[in-house]
């Protein structure tokens, strides 16, 4: 991941798309909607088990290219976020019995 977002930092270096992070923030999202749209697309908004379209892998790389820019933009290391964020994953699991962060409401 390290050498992808090394790439990702030329490319935007030598292509003069420097942005702050509250605008590489808002790419993001965007991308992401572009992504549910392609889940829509794939399903038949809803009504199908999903299955990818031609833009699915391009919307995909979409949405990482702008996360990358997001922790170049901040100083954050991706390999090192995601390997925090599998620990905590498996903290849960080992906790609750699910990575979820959502919180279990008894019944009355």
């Amino acid at each position: 991941m390290k050498d992808l977002q090394l790439s990702v930092a030329a490319f935007v270096r030598q292509n003069g798309q420097e942005a702050d992070v509250a605008h590489r923030l808002l790419d993001a999202v965007s991308e992401l909607g572009e992504v549910a749209k392609e889940v829509l697309k794939g399903s038949s908004y809803g009504s199908a088990k999903f299955a990818t379209t031609n833009g699915w892998k391009e919307e995909l790389g979409d949405v990482l290219f702008s996360l990358l820019c997001v922790a170049n933009s901040t100083g954050v290391d991706m390999e090192e976020a995601v390997r925090l964020a599998l620990a905590k994953y498996e903290r849960r699991i080992k906790i609750k019995g699910e990575a979820s962060s959502r919180q279990r409401h008894s019944q009355p």
